[in-house]
């Protein structure tokens, strides 16, 4: 069971305008570092074809691009957070304003604007459900939020971050 460490990435609308159309070699590239982020440019270069400088290029333009990151995944139940959730929030007003307020929360590792039931829809990792309990208060106590549903994880069975590759 993993989840991604904290890193702040900016909206898709302010990356690009459209989506990044990725060759073969690209996507090949990308799964090699989906499989091992140490794997040397040399390594990956006589899997995908190409030199280790080639190699080397490409994936600085990957990281440019903001196609991917390369970081470290932890497992937060080795980590002392045995409990993970998702919140949906209804709430009225502004919701980038709200979002906001929720990105700030350190225990809230995702803020998402949704259509349907839900306005947002935040993930947490918590020390347990007392922890819970808390972030659940600060998440009460923006003003314009209504009401907020938890879904407790109770087993990850399935995490991937094999998006755009296959």
């Amino acid at each position: 069971m993993t989840t991604p460490p904290k890193v702040r990435r900016e909206s898709s609308e302010a990356r690009s305008a459209g989506p990044v159309v990725l060759d073969d070699i690209s996507k090949q590239i990308i799964e090699q570092l989906q499989e091992d982020g140490r794997k040397p440019y040399a390594a990956i270069g006589k899997a995908v074809g190409l030199s280790e400088a080639a190699v080397r290029q490409r994936v600085q333009r990957l990281l440019d691009a903001g196609v991917m990151q390369i970081v470290a995944v932890t497992d937060p139940l080795t980590l002392g957070f045995p409990r993970q959730a998702l919140i949906g929030i209804k709430c009225e007003g502004d919701l980038e304003s709200v979002a906001n307020e929720l990105s700030a929360i350190d225990e809230i590792e995702y803020v998402v604007l949704t259509a349907g039931s839900f306005d947002l829809i935040v993930e947490v990792v918590c020390e347990g459900d007392t922890h819970l309990l808390e972030i659940l208060g600060k998440i009460r106590a923006i003003p314009t939020v209504r009401a907020t549903e938890s879904f407790i994880y109770l087993k990850l069975k399935k995490q991937t971050y094999s998006w755009g590759t296959r």
